[in-house]
């Protein structure tokens, strides 16, 4: 099975704020990227297709499609309705928006975390699926879920889904993890909780296409419309990246231990 690349992407706008800069994409570049993906023969296909969670295999419009590659964007900022959606429809590409609930513009009396920059309101939400955008779970508050209690962990995990699920009046099978942070104990209260995949970051295609560690390639402010190309190809290797990530990760499971052993002592 050859890799599929899943690429992760936050804000499209051209005057971002400094909490949303760097991991923010110019809309000129943004479109530049996608007609490199269309000309270099690439299909952008529904995550859901790729993971065949709502179609048989060999089925549907994406059916057997060549050179597949999936379209994601992060936490829900207002600027996917108002930048990234026009150009998306341009081009004719699906794309998945994993959303922090807690975040949404107008979340009322569910309002929770802090919001980087503008956020998606729930009729956002609403017309982005019905122009054919999947909608995923992000989290409730954008916490680090690894470093959260059992009971609380869950309650972010459910909590997003069963809001999306209430307004949207569908199922939400999907999750990405808030900062790209998870563990073992994380992804199996992502299973618990009723999600049939889970996405991180890792920068790697995706081989695996299903499970609770799905990668995906991170798109930012700085990535040139050639190194773009070559992760699109899968011929930027992320090296030091991954390093530094999975570095972080032991550092990370430390620290919930000692907490939860301070804790209880």
């Amino acid at each position: 099975m050859s890799g599929v690349p899943i690429l992760m992407y936050h804000s499209v706008r051209a005057d971002p704020p400094p909490e949303t800069a760097g991991l923010s994409v110019d809309p000129g570049m943004f479109a530049d990227q996608l007609a490199l993906l269309r000309d270099r023969g690439f299909t952008p296909v529904p995550l859901s297709r790729l993971a065949g969670l709502h179609a048989a295999p060999g089925s549907g419009p994406y059916a057997d499609a060549p050179n597949p590659i999936c379209i994601t964007f992060d936490d829900g900022y207002a600027d996917f309705h108002s930048e990234a959606l026009p150009v998306l429809e341009s081009f004719g590409f699906p794309a998945t928006v994993f959303v922090t609930t807690g975040w949404l513009d107008d979340a009322g009396p569910d309002a929770a975390g802090r919001p980087l920059d503008a956020m998606l309101s729930w009729a956002h939400v609403k017309e982005v699926v019905g122009h054919g955008i999947e909608v995923g779970a992000h989290s409730h508050s954008h916490p680090q879920l690894d470093q959260l209690p059992d009971g609380a962990l869950h309650d972010e995990l459910t909590r997003s889904r069963l809001l999306l699920e209430d307004r949207l009046q569908q199922p939400v099978a999907t999750m990405a993890y808030p900062y790209g942070y998870s563990s073992a104990r994380v992804r199996r209260a992502v299973a618990r909780a009723g999600y049939a995949s889970a996405y991180v970051v890792a920068n790697d295609v995706a081989y695996d296409r299903s499970g609770y560690a799905i990668p995906r390639l991170t798109v930012q402010r700085s990535t040139s419309l050639d190194l773009f190309g070559k992760i699109a190809e899968g011929r930027h290797g992320f090296f030091r990246e991954k390093a530094l990530t999975k570095g972080y990760a032991l550092v990370r499971r430390s620290r919930y231990l000692y907490r939860k052993t301070m804790h209880h002592g």
